[in-house]
């Protein structure tokens, strides 16, 4: 069994690591450089977007953060980290909200690009506002996004979260605060972590 990692240590390369820690998947890393062997003819037949991470695990090409996260969970079924049966509802509803309406919202918002009030039903989203609303009130209510069990959508939706409360394209609010304080304070996120910042302290 193989499994390549391809990655830059600045994308969203660093959930795609993170997870495989979380799985505790032996892999080879292939390092990319955006605008040259990201963009390589060989890598294009890989991912035709040109962009990262994929994962090739025997063949089978996986791109997408939030993909990634969900097929590691199941192919590494031992790692525990994919959904019960009753948490499936809870578990897929946060993982594609986190990859559809929170991203869009908050890139749309970095962008400069704001939904006009009568243009919200064109977007999946609404407004930003909204889509904040919302993912504070899980937060409040709920420790993680399977209610109390750290699962593989925390990856995701807490790679988010890290990132957004960090940087500022999320709102510090308590809830957010805190749930990013719990999912990083997990062996598989500080060793993941730490990688990706040798990488990065390697390239300055």
């Amino acid at each position: 069994m193989s499994l390549i990692f391809y990655t830059n240590p600045m994308s969203r390369g660093q959930i795609a690591r993170w997870a495989l820690h979380e799985a505790g998947a032996d892999h080879e890393q292939v390092l990319l450089e955006y605008g040259t062997t990201m963009k390589a003819d060989d890598y294009l037949k890989v991912n035709p977007m040109g962009k990262v991470p994929t994962i090739d695990h025997d063949g089978k090409i996986v791109t997408e953060g939030a993909a990634i996260c969900a097929y590691l969970a199941a192919a590494f079924p031992d790692a525990g980290l994919a959904p019960s049966a009753e948490e499936q509802a809870d578990y897929y509803r946060w993982l594609f909200f986190a990859a559809g309406p929170l991203e869009a919202a908050i890139t749309n918002r970095s962008l400069g690009f704001e939904v006009a009030p009568d243009k919200e039903m064109m977007a999946g989203y609404g407004n930003y506002e909204r889509v904040v609303e919302v993912l504070d009130s899980k937060f409040q209510a709920d420790d993680y996004i399977c209610k109390e069990r750290f699962t593989m959508a925390d990856v995701y939706v807490g790679a988010q979260v890290v990132w957004g409360t960090q940087f500022g394209t999320l709102p510090k609010l308590d809830s957010l605060v805190a749930y990013a304080a719990r999912v990083t304070d997990r062996d598989a996120y500080r060793s993941s972590k730490a990688i990706d910042d040798k990488l990065i302290a390697e390239k300055s």
